[in-house]
């Protein structure tokens, strides 16, 4: 049992790095695609993704998982941490985000809380730092293309385009132009930005 666990798994892996090289853009890294792959994977696994509180068995809150990373006073523990916090906002954010968005958590909580601790990692992780960094500046776009991989490909409204649009004209972020760009949205990025 324990072998075609193990094969179920490794199967599910390259199926997920091949859908990730269908669908990725030219700008995802190789070793990136990589790590994906691997954590889809590891994901439909129930041990990765839940653990007990007490006696019931629950998904950890993101902030809960920040809160203790920052609490943490080992470097690796800390990692490992925010990795955690990094790949579980990923996962979902990408594949709930109507279940989320129906308790009044929007996708912005999961680009802020995953590419902070992605970042982080980029600086303090003794592997794969040239992953967590381009997870941390290219967070938006993973989410998309986990969604894509996954068919869970989010529509949204014409109230949460405008928003987007309106947040970013006020602070010209980066981060929310990739989302709009992403949409297929056109910016006049030559205008100023609104105070």
């Amino acid at each position: 049992m324990h072998g075609l666990d193990y094969t179920a798994r490794h199967g599910l892996t390259e199926f997920f790095r091949r859908r990730l090289q269908e669908e990725a853009d030219q700008h995802t890294g190789e070793d990136t695609r990589w790590y994906l792959g691997n954590l889809l994977a590891r994901f439909t696994r129930k041990d990765a993704l839940f653990s007990y509180e007490g006696e019931e068995i629950c998904i950890r809150p993101l902030a809960l998982i920040y809160g203790d990373a920052q609490q943490c006073h080992n470097e690796r523990e800390r990692c490992l941490l925010l990795r955690q916090l990094g790949d579980q906002a990923l996962f979902m954010g990408a594949l709930f985000p109507e279940h989320y968005a129906r308790k009044g958590i929007q996708r912005d909580y999961f680009i802020g809380m995953g590419s902070g601790a992605y970042s982080y990692l980029a600086g303090h992780a003794r592997d794969w730092k040239h992953v967590f960094a381009e997870l941390a500046a290219r967070f938006a776009q993973a989410l998309e293309l986990i969604a894509r991989i996954c068919h869970r490909e989010r529509r949204y409204t014409a109230g949460e385009i405008m928003a987007l649009y309106q947040r970013w004209l006020c602070t010209r972020n980066p981060a929310l132009a990739d989302q709009l760009i992403a949409m297929g949205i056109s910016l006049d990025t030559d205008s100023q930005p609104i105070h």
